[in-house]
């Protein structure tokens, strides 16, 4: 789609909401959802990736400030549809779900050929939980939470105002909503307590949950930063994101310093100071770091003392 060509960088919350809407008068559409959301819609091609995003991390994450999915509008002529939080959100406002019914009664899904929901953390409980308006559809979800209503997840207690929801209304329980998915992959970093325990709700017949070990809570991020999570939502979109595919893919991570770093600080914790030392020194040889720096000199201090 050689005519898609946005320019939202550099623009204050209001200008980029402001550009969106604009540009949606000539490839699709823009509604307001509330106060809180907005939904866009880009027009393109037969396939369509929906989107949760919040604008915070897109302007954060993102050198173009460019909605994830715009990559795939540009480069592969998918269909995009976002729906965008002008903050954090849960995705639980009634205008959305009241917005993904009028999508239901329109018959909007059925008029792709593939559809495939993407999210992540509180995006990735969003795109499990609607994907039920999209029966056979694929969903790639990271580090996604079923629920957060108190009496299921009482072991979660990183978000207290989100407890205070309502999470028994339509698009509640995430994993239940994955039912008319045709293949659902969760992907999530088993050394997060919180998210592993979220992971186990996912188990279903049509539902492939994937460990990301040593990924962390910036699980995005560092898939990004070595080229490997624009590979994952094509895979995903075509059905072929298997746990082979995966971790072949995931071996890049032994490139990003989000990682090697986590995994320092994960053998250091648990007082492994020779696997430690060698993981250090071995990236101070191949890719010198301050981070890597300091550690070798926390390392040869506690020597000293012994």
């Amino acid at each position: 789609m050689s005519e898609f060509s946005p320019d939202l960088s550099d623009l204050d919350q209001d200008e980029w909401f402001d550009a969106l809407d604009a540009l949606s008068e000539e490839h699709g559409h823009y509604e307001e959802l509330g106060t809180d959301h907005v939904a866009i819609l880009t027009d393109a091609g037969p396939r369509l990736l929906v989107t949760f995003e919040s604008y915070p991390e897109i302007t954060a994450g993102s050198d173009t400030d460019e909605p994830r999915g715009f990559h795939f509008v540009k480069r592969l002529g998918w269909s995009h549809l976002a729906i965008i939080s002008r903050g954090q959100s849960f995705f639980r406002a009634s205008e959305i779900h009241r917005y993904f019914d009028r999508l239901i009664d329109d018959g909007f899904f059925e008029d792709f050929d593939r559809v495939l929901f993407f999210g992540v953390h509180e995006a990735g409980y969003a795109a499990s939980a609607y994907s039920v308006c999209a029966p056979g559809a694929e969903v790639l979800a990271l580090r996604p939470f079923a629920t957060l209503a108190p009496h299921v997840a009482i072991w979660d207690e990183r978000y207290p105002e989100a407890r205070r929801l309502d999470w028994t209304k339509r698009f509640g329980y995430a994993p239940d909503m994955l039912d008319a998915a045709k293949h659902a992959t969760v992907i999530f970093d088993p050394r997060i307590k919180e998210d592993a325990m979220h992971g186990a709700l996912f188990q279903r017949t049509n539902v492939t949950t994937l460990w990301a070990r040593g990924a962390g809570a910036m699980i995005e991020s560092m898939l990004d930063g070595v080229g490997v999570l624009n590979k994952l939502i094509v895979l995903a979109m075509d059905g072929g994101l298997t746990a082979k595919s995966f971790h072949a893919l995931y071996r890049k991570r032994r490139e990003s310093f989000p990682y090697l770093r986590s995994l320092d600080q994960m053998v250091f914790g648990k007082g492994k100071f020779a696997l430690s030392k060698a993981l250090c020194t071995k990236m101070m040889e191949e890719r010198p770091h301050r981070y890597f720096n300091r550690r070798l000199a926390q390392l040869q201090e506690l020597e000293s003392q012994t």
